[in-house]
This record gives C-alpha cells, sequence and structure tokens, in this order.
C-alpha cells in the first residue's frame, strides 16, 4: 500500500481538498518517512516539527469547516537552507550563521506559506550555495539517495535527495549554474529553472542580476507545475520581478496545458560545442535521444553558435560573490570554505574592463540564442549535467575523461550556457545510466517560454511512464533504512 508521504502532490492536495485524506496523516508520514532513511542521507538538516503540527492541524480544520483552500494546502514542504524561515535555523550552510534564526520568511517562503504549504524543515545545501556538491561545515555533506557515498550534486542537494525519498512531496531550490537542475539529475526528480523573475528573490546582492534564481523541485511534472503557481508573482522586492501597470504577468500562467510532441521541433546537443562531457553521458544521451525522436516533429543535432561562455560566467559569477561574500573573506576567512574563497579571490584580480567585456559576451551569446530559436527550433535537449555522479569526498571533479577542469564549477557547463542567455530549462529524470544512477535530460525552451518547457517535459514524462528504462528511478528505501549513518563516513563534517 502506498505511504501517504509517496503521493504526488496534486494527488494528495485533491485528496486533501475531497477530505479523504487529512493533513495531520500527510505530515505525520512524511515525519516517519525523515526518521526511517535520513540518517542516510542527511537530506533534512533542521526541523519545525510543532509549527508543523500545529499548522497541519489547522489546515484539517479549515477543510472540514469548508473553507477556501489554497493551491498547497496542508501540503508539506522542504525549503533550502539559504532562505529565511521565521523561527527556523536558516544557516546558509556556514558557521557564521549556525546560530542564526530569522524573525521572518523571505518573501517565497511567505508565498508558499499563503498558498498552504507547511514548511517542515530545511534542506541541506554547500555553504552559500557555492558547488555542487552538498557538503559543508554546519550539518555536514548530503549522500545520493542510490549510493550514500556519491554525490548528491547540489546546491539545492538536501531538496533532491528529500523529494527522492519521498520526505517531503515539495521542496524549493535555487539556480546559478545548474543549482536545482543539477541534483535533480543527480537524484532522479525534476527541477526547473524559471526565467529570471518569475519567481521574486530577494537575497541577489546585484538585484538586477539575471545568474541567479528561485525555482521549484518535485518528483513529477505536475507537482512541479503546481508549486511554480504559488510561487510566480509580481512582487516589487525583485527589480527582475518588473511588471507593467495593471498586469499580473506571472501569476496564473498556462502550466497545465497539454502539448503535442509531434508539433515540437528539437535541436540536441550533447555539449554546447564547449562543456567537457564524459563520454559514458555523452552515449547515453544519444540513446535517449534515439528513443525519444519518433515523438517529435524533427530532431537535429546542432546549437547555439556562440562562444566565451567560460570566461563570462566565472567573471560574472565571481562580481556575484564579491557583491555578496567579500566582506565576510576579508573580515573572517578561517569560518570561510574553499568555493567562496575562491570565488571572492579570483574577483579580486578581475577589472571594470573585464566585467564590461564578461557583460559584452553574454549580450552576444543572449543574442545567439535568440537568433537560433529564430529558425525554427522549439527546444533544445542536452544532458543535465555533464558526468555520473561520483563520491561527496571528491569537493568537485578536477578531471573528465583524463583532461582536468578549469575551476571548480566548470563540470557545470551544460548548466551554465543556459544560465547566460537566462532561458527557462527542467532537468527531467529518464531512467538510469550505465553506473546505475539517475540520468537527467535536459529541455531548454525559447526566452520566456517557461509554461512550453514544462509542457515538454510533462508529455515526455507521460510518453515514457510505461517503459522501465526511461521512467523515473525510485531508490530502494529498505537499503536506505538498514544502511549505517552518513555521519559515520570519514570526511562528513567538513568544507573540504
Amino acid at each position: 500500500m502506498t505511504e501517504a508521504c509517496d503521493l504526488s502532490a496534486v494527488t494528495a492536495r485533491r485528496l486533501i481538498g475531497e477530505k479523504k485524506l487529512s493533513p495531520v496523516e500527510l505530515l505525520e508520514s512524511c515525519i516517519a518517512r525523515i526518521g526511517a532513511v535520513n540518517h542516510a542521507v542527511n537530506a533534512i538538516v533542521a526541523m519545525d516539527e510543532d509549527r508543523a503540527r500545529r499548522e497541519a492541524k489547522a489546515a484539517e480544520a479549515a477543510v472540514m469547516r469548508g473553507e477556501a483552500l489554497g493551491l498547497l494546502h496542508g501540503l508539506p514542504l522542504g525549503i533550502k537552507d539559504l532562505d529565511d524561515t521565521e523561527g527556523l535555523a536558516t544557516t546558509f550552510g556556514s558557521p557564521i550563521f549556525r546560530d542564526n534564526v530569522p524573525k521572518r520568511d523571505s518573501t517565497m517562503v511567505a508565498d508558499l506559506r499563503q498558498a498552504g504549504g507547511i514548511v517542515l524543515g530545511k534542506t541541506n545545501t554547500p555553504e552559500f550555495g557555492a558547488g555542487a556538491n552538498t557538503r559543508n561545515a554546519v550539518y555536514g555533506a548530503t549522500g545520493n539517495p542510490f549510493d550514500p557515498a556519491r554525490s548528491a550534486a547540489g546546491s539545492s542537494g538536501g531538496s533532491g535527495v528529500a523529494l527522492a525519498c519521498g520526505m517531503v512531496p515539495l521542496a524549493s531550490g535555487s539556480d546559478t549554474g545548474g543549482s536545482l537542475r543539477n541534483p535533480a539529475a543527480f537524484n532522479g526528480i525534476v527541477g526547473f529553472r524559471p526565467s529570471p523573475g518569475v519567481v521574486p528573490a530577494e537575497r541577489r546582492a546585484l538585484g538586477w542580476s539575471a545568474l541567479s534564481v528561485l525555482g521549484p523541485m518535485a518528483r513529477d511534472t505536475g507537482d512541479l507545475a503546481l508549486m511554480l503557481s504559488a510561487m510566480a508573482a509580481d512582487h516589487g522586492v525583485d527589480p527582475l520581478a518588473y511588471t507593467l501597470p495593471d498586469i499580473d504577468v506571472r501569476r496564473g500562467m498556462a502550466l497545465h496545458e497539454a502539448i503535442d510532441l509531434s508539433t515540437i521541433r528539437v535541436a540536441a546537443t550533447p555539449d554546447f560545442g564547449f562543456a567537457p562531457t564524459e563520454r559514458h553521458i555523452r552515449e547515453v544521451f544519444a540513446e535517449r535521444v534515439k528513443a525519444l525522436g519518433p515523438l517529435f516533429a524533427g530532431v537535429e543535432e546542432k546549437h547555439p553558435q556562440c562562444g566565451g561562455y567560460d570566461e563570462a560566467f566565472a567573471i560574472l559569477r565571481a562580481l556575484s560573490f564579491l557583491a555578496g561574500h567579500e566582506e565576510k573573506v576579508r573580515a573572517r576567512p578561517q569560518d570561510v570554505g574553499p568555493n567562496v574563497r575562491a570565488n571572492v579571490e579570483e574577483g579580486w584580480g578581475y577589472s571594470a574592463s573585464d566585467v564590461a567585456r564578461a557583460s559584452v559576451l553574454q549580450t552576444r551569446i543572449y543574442r545567439a540564442w535568440q537568433a537560433f530559436f529564430e529558425t525554427g527550433v522549439d527546444v533544445i535537449l542536452s544532458p543535465a549535467i555533464t558526468l555520473s555522479p561520483r563520491p561527496w569526498s571528491e569537493l568537485y571533479p578536477a578531471e573528465i575523461d583524463g583532461q582536468p577542469t578549469k575551476s571548480y564549477f566548470h563540470w557545470l557547463a551544460l548548466a551554465y550556457a543556459v544560465t547566460l542567455p537566462a532561458h527557462p530549462a527542467i532537468s527531467l529524470p529518464l531512467g538510469v545510466d550505465r553506473a546505475g544512477m539517475p540520468f537527467g535530460l535536459q529541455i531548454v525552451g525559447a526566452r520566456g517560454a517557461d509554461a512550453q518547457v514544462i509542457a515538454v517535459a510533462a508529455a515526455i514524462e507521460a510518453a515514457v511512464s510505461g517503459d522501465a528504462t526511461l521512467a523515473r528511478p525510485v531508490p530502494d528505501l529498505a537499503k536506505l533504512k538498514a544502511a549505517r549513518p552518513i555521519r559515520e563516513m570519514p570526511g562528513f563534517l567538513s568544507f573540504d
């Protein structure tokens, strides 16, 4: 029998509304699942059980009284430990903020609560979200649910693992160089990077920078669309969430409309012409494209023709770290990890001319992408990440197929290729790779085509649902329950 915590968010919300599932029952099922398997993977790192139980009881009472219910009424949520949660620790994975308990929710968290969501716990992240290996010196490492000794990716690794294990039906993420797409791919769930401003964010020190966005993570596309419907807003706290007078362009987006894949023209690329993609992943990607090809109007191997991705992303990323973390590195260098230090120190070496050059490169990339989509391409398919999960004890992959990587984030090039032009993208699970680990397909849409990207992903998800080789993989929960605590593994609690 399916446990309540394993229900999809859409199904659970429907059953709550029909008085067939109690929010209290759902919450207790999630708490029990966390208790059963979290020791093996360390996905949920702080919990607000007392408040969650009070809110679940209140949600149940509201249902019984016949009140109007929000989109997420009674659904437990995991919130990435980079977003403020009133009364619940928000550490950013940093010893500097080990005892930080916010007095208010971030705008995004407040919106999720307003929609009826119940914040159950915080999900693990690398320090300040720096790097795609979820480990820090406050809560330790997060392990992959398919092999806890391997990386869960990041920086939304805790959210990805919590979802894969059924600890919560929905979880939040954020994305700069793939920080929610990467863990979605490694853990066999769905992660969506929206267009900048769709989900208002107040944490960016550089408010007009489009590199970092907030987004939803879920086990399937229907759940993801439900969560995004509650997250999307036009709040003025985010300069990118601007609106026209009296026109709300974000709430109420058509995220649930079906699409006919036979009308969709696809460009496929294993590397966007520059990403250091592992041979193994290239081969699995080619197999997936071959299997999906008959569904589309046509598939052609090509990508936008432009260069400068690595240089532009490195400089603009360093600029954002200078804005957000320079003072921490100067004042408390011993309490700042190697990834954050590396980005800040790199930033110190750049000049205004370098920043101008990176901005020009980003603009050229953006315009090249617009020209590419104008040729008749509807979506681009690529692998979501360049390699199969490696041990989390490796801070970052120093080489791929024997070739050295340029930096600790170079292995995320498939993701930041999409970040720079600011197009919407989703990571959709499509079976496992040859190492038995989840494989994620990245689906990239045209400028502003958020709804179309989700619709294409949903149609692919439905088309492969009966195929054991392509459907979403599920971790062995019995094996995780019996596993030794991840905290006993060497190097668990450290930066590097």
